[in-house]
């Protein structure tokens, strides 16, 4: 397994294509949810993912959280390949470039209400009230710097 590092910039077009399709097939299929995944912050974000023999197996992205200084935005966090550990490797890589590629003070996500618990396992304490995105219960949750 891969770890792989890299602002919109570096990736290749198969490195794009597997992103958008592994994206597609989780949050757009899986989920049964039509949304605009090409939201227009890829370009200012680092890819984060593993991989194996070229297949995609985890991805997350991390960019600023716009009108926030100093904070970072994970989303789009996602495994193919359930029950390795995989999910809890990528997001600790997500928070390591946040912190230190990035310099953020903090991490902002808007998870999921079911994975609640999995950023928690990671130090995400929530804030605020659930809300409906995409008719997809989510809760905001924020991780400071230590």
């Amino acid at each position: 397994m891969e770890l792989f590092i890299k602002p919109f910039s570096e990736l290749t077009n198969a490195e794009l294509y597997e992103i958008l399709k592994a994206r597609a097939e989780v949050f757009v299929v899986e989920q049964n949810c039509v949304y605009n995944d090409l939201d227009g912050k890829d370009e200012k974000a680092l890819h984060i993912w593993y991989a194996e023999k070229d297949a995609l197996c985890a991805y997350l992205r991390v960019c600023e959280k716009a009108g926030e200084e100093g904070v970072a935005h994970v989303g789009r966090v996602l495994t193919l390949r359930r029950k390795e550990g995989l999910g809890a490797a990528i997001l600790k890589e997500g928070i390591r470039a946040a912190f230190e590629r990035m310099g953020a003070k903090e991490i902002y996500i808007e998870a999921q209400t079911y994975a609640r618990g999995f950023y928690a396992r990671e130090g995400f304490e929530e804030y605020g009230e659930e809300f409906l995105e995409d008719g997809i219960p989510h809760i905001r949750m924020r991780l400071k710097r230590s």
